[in-house]
């Protein structure tokens, strides 16, 4: 029996007493990562911002198994966010779909979670009307057409059924009473209603797919009105999918459970707890690209060098050569090699040991 079959459906309940330690913590690390942030002024916050939304996106989509390009990803949320990083990639449909459902959910936390807002986020994540080859319905509730909605893992034939959603001529019983309390004036702290939010909305299943990804949309949105603010510098999404299995296991349990979810609220305190610390690693590198653009803030550098400087700032896989840098910056060899000469001049660039053909660079240390 699942939760959603119990007949204290859907009166969820927990221990007070047992979350209020973490509680504290989380909102203590809350306000300090917010205070760090707000030291660094204007255009690191937009970094940071940009960097954590990045992330935030990808990892969303990683835990459903989709990968998405990571620079038309940034290159949507940059322009979106009105930031200059130099030559921006066209992006595919998909990716747009999916950054302006996770914008307008964070930009605009104030604004009221509606079933017309639910049915616009999910339009935007499958703009063809397909999930992979399957046609699904979109912008509506699930009608179920083609069977009880389900998620199962294994083979055809050896499916496992993990969970079974509340039936499709339930939804318009289910969602109302959820929106009504996502926007109430409830007394519970708006991070303990990111956890429940997030629960409740992924047990419902509204959707035929996209289900995680809302879920997710809208607890950060539950955590930025807890901020009382749009910027986001920690990723819950990048923290779930390091912690996946642990995150289906707690999941599977709570929806096989009762109307306690003391366990399921101390997991995602304790995953939002990690995800606030991982986001030093984003003020480290923030930080780290501002200390290498002023090391370097007396070269005369072109665009086509700016460019590719960006990229290897960004996390670009593999080894920099002069074919991949012609390729990056849309020029010719003979240009490349030159404008790598002039940033290994400049001590820009460092020439890796391999040399011959297999000749690379990377960044000049910091010295």
């Amino acid at each position: 029996m699942y939760v959603h079959e119990l007949n204290d459906w859907p009166r969820f309940h927990w221990s007070t007493e047992k979350l209020a330690e973490p509680l504290a913590s989380v909102r203590h690390q809350q306000g300090r990562l917010i205070g760090h942030m707000e030291a660094l002024g204007f255009n690191l916050q937009q970094e940071a911002v940009l960097q954590t939304l990045t992330t935030d996106v990808l990892k969303s989509s990683e835990i459903e198994g989709e990968k998405l390009d990571a620079e038309q990803v940034r290159s949507s949320i940059a322009r979106r966010l009105g930031m200059d990083i130099g030559a921006l990639k066209p992006t595919d449909r998909n990716v747009e779909g999916v950054v302006e459902m996770m914008l307008d959910a964070t930009r605009h936390y104030d604004q009221p979670l509606t079933d017309e807002r639910l049915f616009a986020w999910h339009a935007s994540l499958f703009p063809t009307g397909h999930s992979g080859m399957t046609k699904i319905r979109t912008g509506a509730w699930r009608d179920d057409g083609k069977g009880p909605m389900q998620v199962v893992s294994g083979p055809m034939g050896k499916e496992h059924v993990h969970f079974e959603a509340p039936k499709a001529d339930r939804l318009a019983g289910e969602m109302p009473p959820f929106l009504d309390w996502f926007e109430g004036k409830d007394p519970i702290d708006p991070v303990l209603k990111a956890g429940l939010a997030h629960l409740w909305f992924v047990t419902i299943h509204p959707f035929d797919d996209g289900n995680g990804r809302i879920a997710r949309a809208i607890a950060d949105m539950a955590l930025a009105r807890s901020e009382n603010s749009p910027q986001r510098f920690y990723s819950m999404s990048a923290q779930i999918r390091q912690e996946r299995k642990a995150y289906y296991d707690i999941l599977g349990a709570t929806q096989k459970g009762t109307m306690d979810i003391t366990p399921w609220m101390e997991w995602f305190l304790g995953c939002l707890g990690r995800a606030i610390d991982g986001a030093q690693v984003t003020l480290s590198s923030v930080l780290g690209k501002a200390r290498f653009w002023e090391r370097i803030r007396d070269a005369q550098l072109n665009d086509r060098q700016q460019l590719v400087i960006n990229r290897l700032l960004h996390g670009f896989e593999g080894k920099l050569t002069t074919s991949k840098y012609a390729k990056l910056a849309k020029c010719s060899q003979d240009t490349a090699h030159r404008d790598i000469l002039a940033l290994l001049d400049h001590g820009v660039l460092a020439r890796n040991p391999e040399g011959g053909r297999s000749t690379s660079y990377s960044l000049a240390p910091m010295q």
